[in-house]
């Protein structure tokens, strides 16, 4: 029997995915009415999963006002809940039945869990197979893509032409998820400063050093940018100081 808890969210694009990747993934809460999601190692972004296992566990409150049955898919396990008006939602499933779960991803207490919209049980034993399979073509895709953003991340200058690269080639909105996997963070000036007062310094330093105050006016860096890459150059020993207020490269 197909149960079906609301149309509302199905504009919300539906992820199949293994349970390991599901509960073990960072949920990320969003206000108002953008969707919270969970964001996968690999740089999913899935607000709506599709899971499918085995029923081990089914629970009913003494009040009637909770129901939650435990789906396991031999990766991990995850509790789907039901509360209120569809804590009914189970009434068919028995422990050994194999489902299919679509819903809403949600968080509590550490422990992401599912929002059931639609179960379904499953009879054909071939249907676990193809979903198996599906899941790992996502998954291969996925990490696919992700190797090669990760070649070709060094080659932009910045955070946005990053973006519009993966969105261009890969024809992904995600570009945070993927981002957020590579651990790729915005690059600042301070990467091309020391070159900057290096050259500054050949061109100043007439053979016993150049003052910190004339290096921070020709350079035309704000001073704490300035102070960084200063104590960054005598820190690292390519440069020392002859004389106080005074650097000079080695």
């Amino acid at each position: 029997m197909l149960y079906n808890r609301t149309m509302e969210t199905l504009r919300q694009t539906m992820i199949k995915s293994r349970i390991y990747d599901v509960v073990n993934s960072q949920f990320v809460r969003k206000e108002g009415m953008e969707p919270s999601y969970i964001l996968t190692d690999i740089g999913q972004k899935i607000s709506r999963v599709n899971v499918l296992g085995t029923v081990v566990d089914k629970f009913m409150s003494e009040n009637g006002n909770y129901s939650s049955i435990t789906v396991d898919d031999d990766s991990d396990s995850i509790r789907v809940k039901a509360f209120r008006d569809s804590v009914n939602i189970f009434d068919n499933l028995e422990i050994g039945d194999l489902v299919i779960v679509i819903g809403k991803m949600r968080e509590y207490n550490e422990e992401n869990y599912i929002i059931p919209e639609i179960v379904k049980k499953i009879v054909d034993p071939n249907y676990e197979v193809l979903h198996k399979l599906e899941v790992l073509k996502i998954l291969v895709n996925q990490k696919k893509v992700l190797e090669n953003i990760k070649k070709d991340k060094d080659n932009f200058k910045d955070l946005e032409q990053l973006k519009k690269h993966i969105k261009d080639k890969y024809n992904v909105d995600n570009t945070e998820g993927l981002i957020k996997a590579l651990k790729v963070e915005e690059k600042t000036k301070e990467k091309n400063n020391k070159p900057l007062i290096l050259g500054k310094m050949d061109e100043l330093d007439k053979g016993k050093g150049v003052k910190f105050r004339k290096l921070l006016e020709e350079s035309k860096l704000p001073e704490n940018e300035f102070e960084d890459v200063i104590n960054e150059l005598l820190s690292d020993g390519i440069c020392y100081e002859p004389s106080p207020g005074v650097i000079k490269k080695v």
